[in-house]
């Protein structure tokens, strides 16, 4: 199914066509574009300033050319008015009959008026990797969140869409656990609190290494033990695997974030030494102070090393492995990498070095920055990060409050159930809101407003829905308001929240092109402000028969649409709050 600015945009390049059939226009943005300003019309179009050069004409006057083409062809079918405004400006503005007949095809359709443009087309996401017997911090959030939702739009847009969660489950911090296993170990801690115990004598056995060469020696023996297959220590790696795992997979399930593939980098271990022979024989990678370097300086990029001086590897080989098997396993058409800044030389550098290597799959690096506390930024370093599961307490204790406060009759397993939907939902859409590329400044006051844009305020406008439409069934039983003639333009408040649900599936394909979920949270935000208006301002069960029914129809298309995009955004919506 299109979107109403899909076929906007399709009507208005034919229109410039039949205006100018001379001239080529294909490099040209003729899109339509949501109004800035209701006052000018639903959508507009500034092309004609775009075209003006290449058509040596006033831009006033290719719009009004385009206007009348558009009258002309047929697309009154969609549109009451078509206005030429300022230096040539298009405004466009939709008859209420087409809004109507779109929205009932919204309705009806299975997909909820989305597109399928990833029908036939395989994504892979690598998102989350947390490094294993380290407990989820409050770093780890905003690749998970993040991934997850690119994942799930992706997945809403027909694509075949798989997330790999690559743990970091390899490298020298694992002799210095198996030191600190060995010497520092409390059993009874370990049952208790397994991640957390491994992260204390990590810790200890780190700052241990750090004061006595000898005990640093000594982690760097066990680790070539465990690099040559040593059973014992084998044994105890995948131990800590084993507990990690468990651990990351009761925080997944509070987040509602599942993954297709749990690979860590342990898995593409001996494929390296074939990734190193592969780049030597393509003469990419040179030998420099012991060091095996590929130099990218027509890309002018830095030096990337492949295999360090002592014969390991870095992360660029283990990364090349990576992509290679993606492509021979799952033949994607697009894989995606969701880090934080820190790393954009990385995978310029890998992307780089991967293309020369003769990967065809398209990559593309979503970075994100960081996200503060008011305590400031957070570190592992030290051992003293805010643990991931801390923040998810918290919250959803403070949203608790508001259950209570808000329905002290519900049973304490709902109250218990709803407080989890939105304490959980509020740190994910916190993050989900912002630009990935901004740094994030978390605040509760703003995480679970109930009046601003966020996951409760968001959740309450959905349970309102349903609430309008319980109370509809009970008043009027056998009666189907599904069925009922829409008609949006009945009222100014129906006509707006009508474009707003129109707009919903735009947001999502344009939250897909920019790998930005922002977009599509804003869309959402603006759906449940004009509900709002709506709610406030128009009666649904007092209003005369007909009319009546055609308000409770526009409620169930915007609650469908609501819930559609928050699933898409991880973010459950309860029936009550």
């Amino acid at each position: 199914m299109q979107t109403i600015q899909q076929i906007l945009t399709a009507q208005v390049r034919d229109a410039f066509a039949a205006a100018f059939p001379e001239a080529d226009l294909s490099s040209l943005p003729l899109d339509v574009l949501p109004a800035a300003n209701e006052a000018f019309g639903d959508y507009q179009c500034n092309a004609a300033m775009a075209a003006a050069r290449a058509l040596r004409k006033p831009p006033r006057a290719i719009a009004e050319a385009v206007a009348s083409r558009l009258a002309a062809g047929g697309a009154d079918d969609w549109l009451a008015k078509v206005e030429v405004a300022g230096p040539g400006f298009l405004n466009l503005t939709l008859s209420d009959a087409a809004l109507a007949r779109h929205l009932a095809g919204v309705q009806a359709d299975p997909h909820a008026g989305l597109p399928q443009p990833g029908a036939g087309k395989r994504i892979v996401v690598d998102y989350s990797s947390p490094n294993v017997a380290k407990p989820m911090h409050i770093a780890h959030i905003r690749s998970t969140v993040i991934g997850d939702a690119l994942k799930r739009i992706h997945r809403a847009l027909g694509w075949d869409a798989l997330g790999d969660n690559h743990l970091g489950d390899w490298g020298t911090q694992f002799g210095i656990l198996i030191m600190g296993y060995r010497h520092f170990l409390d059993e009874k801690a370990l049952a208790a609190a397994p991640v957390d115990e491994l992260q204390r004598i990590y810790v200890l056995s780190h700052q241990k290494a750090s004061d006595d060469p000898a005990w640093k020696d000594a982690c760097r023996a066990e680790l070539v033990k465990l690099q040559a297959g040593d059973p014992e220590n084998r044994a105890l790696w995948k131990k800590f695997i084993d507990l990690s795992l468990a651990e990351f997979d009761r925080v997944y399930k509070r987040l509602d974030v599942e993954f297709e593939l749990v690979r860590g980098e342990s898995y593409y271990n001996d494929a390296l030494p074939g990734v190193v022979e592969k780049l030597q024989s393509l003469g990419l990678v040179r030998e420099s102070e012991g060091a095996l370097v590929a130099f990218l300086d027509d890309e002018k990029l830095p030096p990337c090393i492949v295999r360090k001086s002592d014969g390991g590897f870095n992360y660029a080989t283990t990364d090349l492995a990576t992509v290679f098997s993606r492509e021979s396993e799952f033949h994607p058409d697009l894989v995606l990498y969701v880090t934080d800044e820190r790393q954009q030389l990385h995978f310029r550098q890998f992307f780089a070095l991967a293309r020369k290597a003769g990967a065809s799959v398209a990559l593309r690096h979503v970075w994100f920055g960081l996200m503060r506390l008011p305590e400031g930024l957070l570190s592992t370093r030290n051992g003293t990060a805010i643990k991931l599961d801390l923040l998810l307490d918290e919250s959803v204790r403070r949203a608790r409050e508001l259950v209570d406060a808000s329905s002290p009759d519900m049973p304490e397993a709902d109250r218990a159930a709803v407080a989890e939907a939105i304490g959980i939902g509020a740190v994910k859409y916190a993050d989900l809101s912002q630009n990935p590329q901004s740094a994030v400044n978390f605040t509760w006051e703003k995480a679970l407003s109930m009046d601003g844009n966020s996951a409760p305020y968001l959740q309450y406008a959905c349970a309102r829905i349903a609430s309008v439409l319980d109370k509809y069934r009970e008043r009027f039983p056998g009666a189907d308001p599904l069925a009922a003639p829409l008609l949006p333009g009945e009222t100014p408040q129906g006509r707006r929240l009508a474009l707003r649900i129109a707009r919903i599936p735009d947001a999502v394909l344009d939250a897909a092109a920019q790998m930005k979920p922002s977009l599509l949270a804003d869309a959402l935000y603006e759906l449940a402000q004009s509900y709002s208006s709506f709610y406030q301002n128009v009666p649904f069960l007092k209003a005369d028969p007909g009319v009546r029914e055609a308000r409770v129809r526009l409620c169930a298309i915007a609650a469908r649409a609501l819930r559609t995009g928050l699933h898409i955004l991880g973010i459950r919506t309860p029936e009550r709050i």
